[in-house]
């Protein structure tokens, strides 16, 4: 991406809320935005205590609302935090 500051899209603060009010989807970020190299999957099912089905549903909700990259390598996915959504999305929070 450039070096312009991220807009959060219509409709993607209330996606975001969503996604985080679930407490493993939060400890799931957390894990991703802590980890220095891209954890994978099934790092993240390791971590979490879950089921690679319920790991995989929450990551897709993770994707969805913006805040997590996911780079498929074969039968590897990595996961990255997209910084700049996150940041928008705080800076919109702060602005309430």
């Amino acid at each position: 991406m450039g070096g312009g500051k991220v807009q959060l899209e219509d409709g993607q603060f209330t996606l975001i809320s969503k996604a985080l009010a679930d407490p493993k989807r939060y400890e799931m970020l957390q894990r991703i935005a802590g980890s220095k190299e891209a954890p994978t999957c099934s790092c993240m099912c390791d971590w979490v205590g879950l089921a690679p089905a319920t790991v995989s549903h929450h990551l897709k909700e993770l994707e969805n609302a913006g805040l997590v990259n996911v780079e498929r390598e074969g039968k590897f996915a990595h996961l990255t935090l997209r910084r700049d959504v996150w940041q928008a999305y705080l800076k919109s929070l702060s602005a309430l």
